[in-house]
């Protein structure tokens, strides 16, 4: 599978600019998905630059009902006129941060019937599936995160987070957003062979239990490819202790997983 990092908080090459948020373009043998996209259009110009037609993407992934991830929506409907965009139900309900500020989607004002609110289990694609964990009673660190829910605000439970499962003979590929339901909970739940996304932790602090959740991963199977959200310092203390089980994505890459 082909992976290029279209919008992702560092930049690794000149020509493409970064921001806080996550886009990425995935290429199958049969397929050409667009899964997030960024904070702003600036995803779409980082496309044109890496050589990426976003008017060939047959479908697109909404990982959650975040700002980062959704902000680019209305860009990409305006440049691919056909792709249906899957998303979770929950994810236009209201989101805030921890001041209280607004971090949720802003629907767009055109192209809404291409926007398909999916059930867990739902299948894009041959040999896709896009799968969530609401069902699951992890333990959760919502650090601060919040969600409007009957007019009050309560601390989020990610309801609105999917995944999407792509299978490649033998292999099992997930690919997240953010893992605002646990890193280590995702990963030992749906045990893939790689798993491709944000774990999160960019406001985890103690190197301890950095080192504890790099120790954690190492014992479950996935190979991960992680940025966004993962934070830089907890990169390097996560990429110590994990080594070749654990690589970096920045704007600009293109993989060959």
């Amino acid at each position: 599978m082909k992976l290029v990092v279209l919008e992702e908080n560092t930049a690794c090459c000149p020509g493409v600019t970064a921001e806080h948020g996550l886009s990425l373009y995935l290429e199958t043998g049969t397929h050409r998905i667009l899964f997030d996209m960024g904070q702003t259009g600036a995803f779409a110009e980082n496309a044109a630059a890496l050589g990426v037609d976003l008017a060939r993407v047959d479908f697109a992934v909404i990982s959650h009902g975040h700002y980062d991830h959704t902000g680019g929506l209305a860009r990409f409907l305006e440049l691919n006129s056909t792709a249906p965009v899957y998303l979770s139900p929950f994810a236009p309900e209201p989101h805030y941060n921890a001041k209280d500020a607004f971090i949720g989607m802003t629907l767009p004002e055109r192209d809404r019937e291409r926007l398909i609110f999916c059930p867990d289990g739902f299948s894009p694609a041959p040999g896709m599936i896009l799968k969530n964990t609401i069902s699951c009673t992890f333990p959760i660190e919502p650090y601060g995160l919040q969600m409007e829910q009957e007019g009050r605000r309560v601390p989020e439970d990610f309801r609105h987070e999917q995944y999407l499962e792509i299978r490649e003979g033998t292999r099992r590929i997930l690919v997240s957003g953010c893992s605002h339901r646990g890193i280590q909970n995702i990963s030992r739940y749906f045990s893939p062979d790689i798993l491709i996304g944000g774990f999160h932790l960019m406001k985890q602090e103690d190197p301890r239990a950095l080192a504890r959740i790099a120790q954690d991963l190492l014992r479950l199977p996935p190979v991960y490819y992680t940025g966004h959200c993962t934070g830089l310092a907890q990169y390097d203390i996560l990429k110590e202790g994990m080594g070749s089980r654990l690589h970096r994505l920045s704007t600009g890459m293109t993989l060959n997983i």
